[in-house]
């Protein structure tokens, strides 16, 4: 055995120490699990509302759509009435005319009204924004799944490596930690894009 000058065994001074460095770094790697997860969370629960917003956006467009197109029917059918139909009184010609000039502002008001910014044009665009956030929220998520396994390995291969005082699972949990931390930020910024995972 090893005394320090007080007389007191100098490898349980060194044990506790070690013992406290892992205690400090397990809580580490927890304060990071707990961001990753939150991360992840968010991620999950953002590219549902987008998804959800988005098909909310395409549904009104489709049936702004289709009223559109009933709308440009009926301004064909008149036209051709107005054409074909030589009996029509000059009071009725003029109605029918009105009665088109009406529904082609209105074809022009669905397919473009930036004063209710409902217009097909501006639903378009609305639903393909909606949808290009809910593909990033769908593409941080699976970094953040891993990112938590990982951490979670490195937390359990720190607390066995406290126990059994084993220095190849220290280096084991450290290496899952760096990783799962990594996949952690990876989450939140998406710098790379690793094949097969987001």
């Amino acid at each position: 055995m090893v005394w320090d000058e007080l007389g007191r065994d100098a490898s349980d001074d060194n044990q506790r120490d070690r013992d406290r460095w892992i205690g400090v770094y397990i809580g580490v790697l927890a304060v990071i699990l707990a961001i990753c997860s939150m991360g992840g969370g968010n991620a999950s629960k953002e590219a549902t509302l987008k998804n959800i917003e988005a098909t909310n956006v395409w549904g009104f467009f489709q049936a702004k759509n289709m009223r559109r197109h009933v709308l440009r029917l009926e301004v064909d059918e008149l036209e051709l009435t107005v054409l074909s139909n030589q009996t029509l009184t000059p009071e009725a010609r003029t109605a029918v005319e009105a009665k088109i000039a009406d529904y082609k502002k209105l074809d022009t008001e669905l397919t473009s009204n930036p004063k209710t910014n409902e217009g097909l044009d501006e639903l378009f665009t609305r639903g393909k924004a909606l949808e290009a956030e809910r593909d990033i929220a769908m593409r941080q998520d699976p970094y953040f799944d891993y990112g938590e396994a990982l951490l979670q390995i490195a937390i359990v291969l720190g607390g066995v490596a406290l126990i059994s005082t084993g220095s190849m699972l220290l280096i084991g949990s450290a290496i899952m930690g760096v990783l799962g931390a990594l996949m952690t930020i990876n989450g939140f910024t998406l710098f790379l894009n690793i094949p097969f995972i987001g």
